[in-house]
């Protein structure tokens, strides 16, 4: 699949980035070239391989699902400009 400069800036221009127009010529090749490497990757065949969540069989460490307050009242507030009873205080927003 190969992209011109008008797809290379509808993408910018959703992308919310500003591209010359020197450089569109350079990111539609690149663009490009992405999109045939994922279209080459979609011809593999990858009937019977499980699926992954990493490239490497690590387990992590488990931890009880227990609610907390964390213990860390006064290490939050400390650097607080303002604080009363272990809460911050801000400015009134409504009268």
């Amino acid at each position: 699949m190969a992209l011109d400069k008008q797809a290379v800036a509808k993408i910018a221009r959703l992308a919310r980035i500003e591209v010359t127009e020197a450089d569109k010529e350079h990111y539609s090749k690149e663009i490009s070239g992405i999109l045939q490497w994922v279209e080459e990757l979609n011809e593999v065949n990858t009937d019977g391989v499980p699926q992954m969540t990493s490239v490497s069989a690590v387990n992590l460490p488990w931890r009880k699902d227990v609610v907390t307050d964390g213990n860390q009242q006064e290490a939050v507030v400390k650097n607080a400009p303002q604080s009363d009873y272990g809460c911050f205080v801000v400015p009134k927003v409504m009268e």
